[in-house]
């Protein structure tokens, strides 16, 4: 999975930011084709603590105000679904992320033992 914001950084390194309050999310946005309507997710974002998530959903936000209201009927429905999770700073996938690093960290370590 690639995560946006964590490039360079030691697994310890996410590790201690998301304790200091740093968190992992991604932001919803429709795109609309007549008659056809996709609601996807953006990539994972990191949001380093003391810093807003809102800022980072803005692209995806203005991709589903432009084009995502034109299907119907999922358009306006799905576009609305999407606006009302990018308002609120995105979905926080903190603990998913966490999870599944934690096994790579495992891996790691069992790597350089052997």
């Amino acid at each position: 999975m690639k995560i946006q914001g964590i490039e360079g950084m030691s697994i310890e390194q996410v590790r201690f930011e998301v304790q200091r309050g740093g968190k992992f999310v991604f932001y919803h946005y429709c795109i609309s084709i007549v008659v056809m309507t996709f609601r996807r997710s953006s990539p994972v974002h990191f949001i380093p603590a003391g810093h807003s998530s809102f800022g980072k959903g803005l692209p995806w936000t203005f991709l589903t105000l432009v084009m995502g209201w034109w299907g119907i009927p999922w358009g306006p429905i799905f576009s609305v679904q999407s606006l009302i999770v990018n308002f609120q700073g995105g979905k926080d996938v903190t603990k998913e992320v966490m999870a599944m690093l934690q096994p790579a960290q495992a891996a790691a370590a069992a790597a350089g033992r052997g």
